[in-house]
């Protein structure tokens, strides 16, 4: 069974810095696609940073500079560095990828349970 576990989180004064991992395990062949997205209360998950297997990245306009994420596929964990966290940084952080089981499977996509930032002085 394929798990997404999301850590990382915390509280961090604004200018400060966090790193958020993404672990997956189980029987996995490959992670084709991770996502990190952000949701305050009473509003939508918004996308932040996305990674595929082959290494392209996109970010958000609102985090371009100050994070970056990056995907050890040897270990199948991804991660967001994030620096310079500002206030509105703030809200549960999940990760969503898109697994390929086996080499000749379809892919499927998984959700992490989140982690929260809080962005405070």
């Amino acid at each position: 069974q394929v798990q997404v576990v999301e850590t990382g989180g915390g509280l961090v004064q604004p200018g400060g810095s966090l790193r958020l991992s993404c672990e997956v395990s189980g029987r996995i062949f490959r992670v084709n696609y991770m996502g990190w997205y952000r949701q305050t209360p009473g509003k939508q998950r918004d996308l932040v940073a996305e990674i595929s297997s082959g290494g392209t990245t996109d970010y958000a306009d609102s985090v371009k500079g100050r994070f970056t994420i990056s995907l050890d596929s040897d270990k199948n964990t991804g991660y967001l560095q994030m620096n310079n966290l500002k206030p509105e940084d703030a809200g549960v952080y999940s990760c969503f990828c898109d697994i390929l089981a086996r080499w000749n499977s379809p892919s499927t996509g998984y959700w992490g349970q989140g982690t929260e930032v809080t962005v405070s002085s």
